[in-house]
């Protein structure tokens, strides 16, 4: 199995609980805007501890980067990850498919479950090519949008917010449902890619079908 030690550049958090990671890319490793790799720690009792994450970064970048949702209530991965810091390392395995770009189309994601996107879009607006994309996002609160101001930046009035909460009054309060999906799913849109907590993909699955959308067109990891 394909195995790279690498040292963490740097850190920082995008919001109170979702912390970016910049790391060493080893020479040769390649990947597709969408897919993922099993990472542990690099650490006594840790190597052997894989989980799944979306690499964040460009194809093109120096470094390799993750955009993590830290869960640290439980004494899982992700609370191990929080206190992880320049210098400590990681190990990470052959690259895999997860959500694989096939055209422009609406992105559905709920919470941390926009991070195989986030490449994604980062190479769209790179390549001037998100003119017919949107990003429906839902989220608890305005606190816990993930990387708001690209979005912002790169999509414009195609980046639209939906919270459980909200105190923002540009910003709709409410779930995403079958009948706000009706509004973006438009007979022209060819593709629906959707990502987030397994029962938000059942849901938006669901309701993709009933308003008449077909099996190839709806995007989920496999």
């Amino acid at each position: 199995m394909e195995k790279h030690v690498v040292k963490i550049l740097k850190t920082h958090y995008v919001t109170h609980n979702v912390k970016q990671f910049d790391i060493e890319k080893p020479a040769g490793y390649t990947f597709i805007p969408g897919q993922a790799t099993d990472v542990s720690i690099n650490k006594p009792g840790l190597e052997d501890d894989l989980h799944p994450f979306t690499f964040t970064s460009l194809n093109d970048w120096d470094n390799l980067q993750f955009t993590i949702k830290l869960y640290i209530e439980n004494d899982g991965m992700t609370h191990k990850l929080q206190h992880l810091e320049k210098g400590d390392e990681l190990i990470i395995h052959e690259v895999f498919g997860a959500i694989n770009y096939k055209g422009p189309g609406l992105f559905i994601a709920g919470g941390a479950g926009v991070t195989p996107f986030i490449a994604i879009l980062r190479q769209l607006h790179k390549d001037s090519q998100l003119k017919d994309c949107k990003l429906l996002f839902a989220n608890k609160s305005t606190e816990d949008i993930i990387l708001r101001k690209e979005f912002e930046g790169m999509l414009g009035e195609n980046f639209i917010n939906v919270l459980d909460v909200s105190d923002d009054r540009n910003i709709m309060e409410g779930h995403i449902n079958k009948q706000l999906l009706a509004i973006y799913a438009k007979e022209d849109v060819k593709y629906y890619y959707v990502c987030g907590p397994d029962k938000f993909v059942e849901a938006m699955v669901k309701y993709l079908g009933e308003l008449g959308k077909k099996k190839e067109q709806i995007i989920i990891e496999e």
